[in-house]
């Protein structure tokens, strides 16, 4: 699964409503505008950072990913992508660069597509640093924080952890990934699919 989609980001734990006598405050995520400047916002490096989700498989592979990494690059037509995801799964190291990404101007969604297993997600308005994204899978919802660094500002990830409460989760639902996790410069074995080397450890 796409880090950033953990078709991650990306929990059949449980969605546990907060009680309305200790609801949770924040702001209505709002859909980011797909106009030209935010399209192209979507290239280039990223950082997976945290995410939650109501769909059990997309569980199952968060509580295996300890580091991921994905870079976002033009395709052959026009809101198109292609993607490179560098991520730890437990103890290996995996690299994939089969993937693709089709922006869908009018609702703001992004469909993530690889190989047979499509995913989607709809973009939010954020910091210009920041990639938020809700996902949507069988009537289950998640969400995913990615950034441009590995790290974010507390006020940042406040306003985050706020979100998932807000949409129902327990902050100890979340998965969050940390930077000592990264992939070696040198590269481990990888796993199917893999063609490139593992990025250089960050921090």
């Amino acid at each position: 699964m796409l880090a950033f989609l953990i078709p991650v980001l990306s929990l059949t734990m449980g969605l546990v409503r907060a009680h309305a006598t200790n609801s949770p405050t924040c702001a209505p995520l709002v859909p980011a505008e797909m106009d030209n400047a935010t399209v192209h916002r979507l290239l280039g490096h990223w950082v997976y950072i945290m995410g939650a989700s109501q769909y059990p498989p997309h569980v199952a592979e968060m509580k295996e990913l300890k580091y991921a990494t994905y870079t976002i690059f033009p395709g052959r037509h026009e809101d198109e992508f292609n993607v490179t995801e560098i991520m730890r799964l437990n103890e290996t190291c995996v690299v994939r660069n089969t993937s693709k990404i089709h922006v869908f101007r009018h609702n703001s969604t992004l469909v993530h597509e690889e190989g047979q297993e499509v995913s989607m997600a709809e973009l939010m308005h954020s910091d210009k640093d920041l990639f938020i994204l809700k996902h949507f899978k069988d009537n289950h919802v998640g969400l995913s924080l990615s950034a441009r660094t590995p790290k974010v500002t507390k006020e940042q990830l406040e306003e985050f952890e706020a979100q998932l409460r807000c949409h129902g989760f327990k902050l100890e639902e979340a998965f969050i990934t940390s930077p000592k996790d990264a992939c070696p410069a040198a590269g481990e074995e990888v796993g199917e699919g893999s063609t490139a080397t593992a990025e250089p450890q960050q921090g």
